[in-house]
């Protein structure tokens, strides 16, 4: 591990496993698929969110336009993720594995990229749901505030933490416990908007703000597993440099981001649907009446 250490430093564990083992044709490319995926459900959410914008009241439509924002955000990034992962390892004939590559040696795989993502759309996930439910005793203005604070913080401790994961663990789990921190006062800020916009919403609302918070609760707590991930398959002080573990945190982080990001915004509209069926605009009827 040291002679690893020396050559790679704070890289990320993926370019430990690249570097000491390498990747199986199968794990290599399970890992490139998935990752091609978490764009490709993020281009085809960016569509659903443009053609259903107008299914909802103007004073609703706001959070679409954020799912919208954040459609283009994920699928920008994500994509320059998987390239990411297609150019940092090459296959090598004589071992018959995917070992990190000769020709681009500086081009090592970075989470990096998954947490700009972050910074950019989990603030907008948060100020979604204010725009489609009515707050009954909260402050629309410091309900935002503690989001975007807690959402900023959460994503630049885990940010910082990540590059500790194999050179420094007591630093890794240091950044992830403030991580973590910001993390459930975003799940308190989540529960208390959602059990406050279910009082005087139409009952079909109140059950899609209900698998709301079921499905925020699960996706969001997928990315601490991701996160520790490498440290998950070892049961010790040192992760696991193991090619399982690394295509586990690709396939978590992915079902968390289509989760937390397209299913979450789904279920915003439809709420928003609800809601401005009851508020007497109706666009199945103003669709069948043109």
């Amino acid at each position: 591990m040291e002679d690893l250490i020396a050559q790679l430093g704070n890289a990320t564990f993926e370019n430990y496993v690249g570097l000491d083992t390498g990747y199986t044709e199968m794990a290599y490319q399970l890992s490139a698929h998935v990752l091609t995926l978490g764009y490709a459900v993020m281009l085809a959410g960016l569509l659903y969110f443009v053609l259903t914008i107008k299914t909802v009241k103007p004073k609703y439509r706001i959070s679409s336009v954020l799912s919208v924002v954040v459609m283009v955000s994920a699928f920008l990034l994500l994509l320059v993720q998987q390239q990411n992962w297609l150019s940092a390892f090459e296959y090598n004939t004589d071992t018959a594995t995917y070992m990190l590559s000769s020709t681009n040696p500086g081009d090592l795989f970075n989470n990096g990229y998954r947490y700009l993502n972050w910074l950019i759309d989990v603030p907008m996930l948060l100020f979604q749901i204010l725009f489609v439910v009515t707050l009954t005793t909260s402050k629309f203005s410091s309900v935002r505030n503690q989001f975007w604070f807690s959402g900023t913080g959460m994503i630049l401790t885990g940010y910082a933490g990540q590059y500790y994961e194999v050179t420094d663990p007591t630093l890794f789990f240091i950044w992830g416990t403030l991580s973590t921190l910001f993390f459930f006062h975003i799940l308190y800020l989540m529960k208390k908007v959602i059990d406050e916009g279910k009082q005087g919403a139409p009952a079909g609302a109140q059950a899609y703000l209900s698998n709301i918070w079921v499905l925020f609760f699960i996706t969001w707590m997928l990315y601490p597993g991701a996160y520790l991930m490498p440290y998950l398959f070892s049961f010790s002080a040192e992760p696991a440099l193991s090619e399982a573990a690394v295509v586990a945190r690709h396939m978590t982080y992915t079902v968390a981001d289509v989760g937390s990001k397209v299913i979450y915004g789904i279920f915003l509209t439809l709420a928003a649907q609800e809601m401005s069926k009851e508020e007497g605009y109706n666009w199945e009827e103003m669709e069948s009446a043109l």
